[in-house]
This record gives C-alpha cells, structure tokens and sequence, in this order.
C-alpha cells in the first residue's frame, strides 16, 4: 500500500491566511509565511497555498508572497488562485512553487491544461475542484468556480474524468458542503471520483479529527487528506495526526 500524505492548505486573502466555513464568514488568523514554516517544522509532507479571491478579482498570482512561503518549506508547494495562462504557470513556478491548480481558470479555459502538463509535465498540474450536493447533476454533484460563488454546467465526475484526459496528474477535490465544517470528508463523492480517474486523488473539505482522515483514505480511497482547521486551531498538530493514522495501520510518510 503506498504511504498516504497529509496536506495543509493555506487560504490565502489579502496576504492574510484565512479560514471560513462553506466558503463564508473568512476570519484572519495569521501569516501564511509563518504558518507555511510551522507546519514544515511539524512535518507535513506538502503544502497547498490557495489565493480565494484572485479569480473573482480577475487578477494573478502573488509573486512575491509565493516566493516567502516557498523560501521557508522544502517539500512539494502547490499553488492555485488566479493562474489563467502559461506565462502565470510558468512564473508561479519560478517563484518557487512545484505544482499549479487550475480551478475557475480550467473552466474557462481547458486547454490550459493541455498546454501546461506539454510544456511543464503532468505532474506539475492539479486541477482543484469545488464541488458540491446537486440532484439535477447525472453524478449528483455540481462543480462551482471562483470561490465557490459560480455555479458551472459541468457534473463533478464528467469534469474530474476530462481534465485526466486533458493532462491533469492530480485532483484536489474539495467538497463544498463539508467545507470548514469538521463534520468530516464527503466519502461518497471522494469514492466516486477516486475509483474513476488514474491519478492521484486528494480529499478536501471537513477534516475534524484524525478518525475523519482513516476513513477518506480507507474507504473513500483518496491518496492524501487535506487538513487546515484542525490544525490552525493548534488542536493537533501534523505529527499528531499522523501518529494517529500510524496506529490505525494507514501507513503515511
């Protein structure tokens, strides 16, 4: 069995971490260069930098920003938020980051993914999809963009299948409904997605307590698990978690 990851997501609003619930209510709660430092030192195996309201601002990424988080975490760094075209693909990396999700700008544009797994290698490109409960979808579930607040044609498993096709090496399925909520992940939608697709699937959304984790990696057959509330809050701590999971029998990293 191939070790599991545990990843952290940064929200990142105004240069600020943030933290909300269902996509609402963001409250501040640090700097991302600081926290991207302490949960290395803890012993994440990758971290997620996600800049919320860069595509509803039509804008692209922070550079700058992005280089001080990278400066400070020597492991895997993937960064989302406002990367519409290779020249943002490109500089994203450069400024230090391993890996793009493409979200609202995937939507929009589908060959961007295309063009940046040819010129920069599958796996250097994530899709991130926010998904979420809707019965008129034939999977029974909806993708959204920017931030959550558009909601798209697009059914979640028709979408996670065709950007596979389009060139996409990883997923970062985040379910919209569990969002914040530390009620833990959508298994039924983490399952479907993960046991139709031939690339890594990371689950996102919900993760309370490490018993949340067993079970999206165990029965939603996700390949890592995406925390931020439960360790923002300092209730636990990376190696915490994973110590957790270790007695559980999941091997992790």
């Amino acid at each position: 069995m191939l070790k599991k990851r545990i990843i952290v997501c940064l929200d990142v609003k105004d240069g600020r971490t943030t933290k909300g619930v269902k996509f609402q209510n963001n409250i501040d709660i640090g700097d991302p260069v600081e926290m991207a430092a302490e949960y290395y030192r803890q012993g994440v195996d990758e971290l997620v930098f996600y800049d919320i309201i860069a595509s509803a601002r039509e804008r692209g990424p922070i550079l700058d920003l992005i280089a001080q988080v990278a400066s400070q975490v020597f492991i895997p760094f993937c960064v989302g938020g406002g990367i519409g075209t290779i020249d943002d693909i490109r500089s994203t990396i450069l400024a230090g980051a391993e890996k793009v999700s493409l979200n609202s700008q995937a939507v929009k544009n589908p060959s961007l993914i295309t063009e940046g797994a040819r010129i920069f290698g599958n796996q250097c490109i994530v899709l991130g999809m926010d998904a979420a409960k809707d019965d008129e979808m034939p999977s029974g579930y909806r993708v959204y963009i920017n931030g959550g607040r558009i909601k798209t044609d697009y059914d979640a498993l028709e979408w996670a299948k065709k950007a596979v096709s389009l060139g996409a090496g990883e997923i970062v399925l985040n379910s919209m409904d569990a969002d914040g909520t530390k009620d833990g992940y959508e298994i039924n939608l983490t399952r479907m997605i993960a046991e139709n697709v031939s690339v890594p699937v990371i689950a996102s959304g919900g993760g309370g307590t490490p018993k949340h984790l067993v079970d999206v990696l165990t029965e939603g057959k996700a390949d890592a698990a995406l925390i931020a509330t439960m360790v923002h809050s300092k209730q636990y701590t990376v190696g915490s978690i994973k110590d957790d999971l270790r007695k559980q029998g999941i091997p992790v990293r």
